[in-house]
């Protein structure tokens, strides 16, 4: 064994010898710092030394090209903003230098009629703007809310809106030359620009807005990709996501878009429509970008009248169900395409439009109800209606006679008055109609009642007269095992058993008292609740049921003998579940068996308190 101690010493001290060499050789390489405060993740690795140049005011005109290109390389250098303290001196330099050029651009003439401007000017606004957007604060819970959230601003802000100023002064300069700059505005410009929409700063989306609509606007070449990369990005929020933080400022974008669409209307604008904005209602946080998305529905609705029905069938289909606010909102939005909707298009689909208005005027929310009984304020609404008043009528009258007789709130009893009020101004004779079919309604439904809970009594009166209790036999081997259920007389759909062993359903002895019933109507006999032949057919009954098997009339008078068992209150009815339970076994009664217990197959067993009980000689295979 001494040996073997002194091979282990050694390698120990081996191993830790060459860890030690190692420690000094393999440099250690530390995770880098996560920056958390600003969205540049990469900076540039050759920085250039950023100097105060010369304005351009005090250079001669000749030599003033030659100075904007070299304040633009300058400005190519990225500052971090991670660091509040860190480059003070730089990025103030920066921040000069881009106010300085986006001042020359705006104030001045003739300053971007070279060519070999534009590839310096596009490559400092790429690296500037584009960059990797940070993940979200909070991806997996609710999205931002304006009202309760702070929005996350980009610390880099100052260089970037001198940035996104000095761009739009460049796409809107009267010596812009869209020759030049098709070279550099790509797709794959576009594109990294419509990655920034995402960014959680909203002024940065509001520039980004304003930047694209000027793009759209100058390169005719790429409207037919913005609008593609824009529908991908909605079909992704619609299906995948539902998380994007630039869908407003793009349906706000989209909404001057679509009011220049040359009529007819393309196959392709129909297709954005019906796939695209309609199912921009189902998405939970609807309410974030809900008026961008209304104010491009109404422009489509303006441009092609036969697109309102859709809209209607879509707002239908996507209609919340539990979600009061997003409700509002769609009333609101229903109301707007109301307003333009052709009249025999609002035949088309007014039957289910009403009966969904008649919901949301009987909801218990009261801001439902109450901007659905806005819409009779609504002018062109009532012309609807009134139109169309021998349909719709019938459906809304009801509604609103019942709500004004159960709704809570004050407001809302007092809108439905005055819609009943016009209703009834519109067409009084249509409206003592619908007054009078209510009221046929309403007695019809009181009398179907009570003659159901007359059926039900007298159902009830006929189970109460079958026995209390039914036993079951099972021959199981040597043993019979006993089931014993109480039927309890207040539960009018326990089933009675048969003498012959089938069972009297509910519904069976329903129909029966519905028969009875009939018959005393019609044959003028005074109606009690029992039929003519009551005690002769209770008698029957009694004597019918209580009519058991003779293998299961063996009970015993002596009741304090038995011990408590435990009490089966189902019957079984598969064969295989009811041999199952038999072969049941206890705990208790395992313990309490003795090895002399009498197997006998005929014991006598007696009913305590509804539960069966076994005496001491009976077999424990339960």
């Amino acid at each position: 064994m001494l040996p073997m101690q002194s091979l282990q010493q050694d390698f120990y001290k081996d191993r830790s010898f060459l860890c030690r060499r190692l420690r000094h050789q393999i440099p250690i390489i530390k995770s880098p710092r996560r920056q958390n405060s600003s969205s540049r993740f990469h900076h540039m690795v050759e920085r250039i030394h950023i100097e105060r140049t010369p304005a351009f005011h005090e250079v001669p005109p000749h030599l003033r090209i030659d100075l904007f290109i070299r304040k633009l390389q300058q400005c190519k250098v990225i500052c971090d903003f991670s660091e509040p303290l860190a480059e003070l001196e730089e990025k103030e330099l920066k921040r000069q230098t881009l106010q300085e050029l986006s001042n020359y651009v705006a104030s001045n003439r003739g300053v971007i009629i070279s060519e070999s401007l534009y590839p310096e000017v596009l490559k400092m606004v790429a690296l500037n703007l584009f960059r990797t957007i940070p993940p979200q604060v909070n991806p997996s819970g609710d999205a931002f809310d304006p009202e309760e959230d702070e929005p996350v601003l980009e610390p880099a802000w100052p260089h970037l809106q001198i940035v996104y100023e000095f761009f739009l002064r460049f796409l809107e300069s009267p010596d812009f030359n869209i020759g030049y700059a098709k070279k550099y505005v790509d797709q794959t410009f576009i594109f990294q620009l419509l990655e920034l929409f995402d960014s959680e700063d909203p002024r940065e989306r509001d520039f980004l807005k304003t930047t694209l609509h000027r793009i759209y606007g100058k390169f005719v070449n790429l409207r037919a990709y913005i609008r593609r990369s824009i529908n991908n990005i909605f079909f992704q929020f619609i299906y995948e996501t539902e998380r994007h933080n630039g869908i407003a400022e793009l349906l706000e974008v989209l909404g001057s878009i679509i009011n220049g669409f040359a009529l007819p209307l393309k196959e392709e604008h129909k297709i954005f429509f019906s796939k695209v904005l309609i199912p921009l209602h189902k998405v939970k946080y609807l309410a974030l970008y809900h008026p961008q998305l209304a104010y491009c529905i109404v422009q489509f609705l303006d441009k092609d009248h036969t697109l309102s029905q859709e809209v209607i069938g879509g707002l239908l289909k996507y209609w919340p169900k539990v979600n009061s606010p997003k409700e509002v909102m769609f009333l609101n939005e229903l109301e707007e395409v109301l307003d333009v909707i052709d009249p025999v298009a609002f035949q088309q689909c007014m039957v289910p439009l009403f009966v969904r208005l008649g919901q949301c005027v009987s909801s218990e929310h009261f801001q439902v109800a109450e901007r659905a009984l806005y819409f009779w304020n609504n002018e062109y609404f009532i012309t609807l209606l009134s139109q169309n008043m021998n349909v719709l009528m019938p459906i809304i009258f009801p509604i609103l006679y019942q709500t004004s007789k159960t709704h809570w709130n004050r407001t809302i009893l007092g809108l439905i008055f005055n819609a009943l009020k016009l209703c009834m101004n519109l067409n009084p004779q249509l409206f003592d109609q619908c007054v009078n079919q209510y009221k046929h309604q309403k007695q019809n439904e009181r009398k179907r009642q009570r003659e159901r809970e007359e059926n039900w009594k007298i159902l009830q009166r006929k189970v109460s007269g079958t026995t209390s209790l039914t036993i079951t036999a099972l021959n199981d081997g040597n043993n019979n095992m006993y089931y014993a259920t109480k039927s309890l007389s207040s539960d009018p759909c326990s089933a009675a058993f048969q003498n012959d062993g089938t069972v009297e359903t509910a519904d069976k002895i329903l129909n029966e008292s519905e028969s009875n019933s009939i018959k005393e109507e019609t044959e003028g006999i005074p109606h009690n609740g029992v039929p003519a032949s009551t005690d002769e057919h209770t008698v029957h009954l009694e004597e019918q049921h209580d009519i058991l098997d003779t293998d299961m009339q063996n009970f015993e008078p002596n009741i304090g003998q038995f011990r408590q068992f435990r009490r089966k209150s189902i019957i079984p009815v598969d064969e295989t579940v009811i041999t199952e339970l038999s072969r049941h076994v206890s705990l208790d009664e395992v313990m309490n068996q003795t090895p002399s217990a009498d197997t006998s197959s005929s014991s006598p067993i007696t009913l305590a308190n509804s539960s069966p009980s076994y005496d001491n000689g009976e077999s424990n295979n339960a």
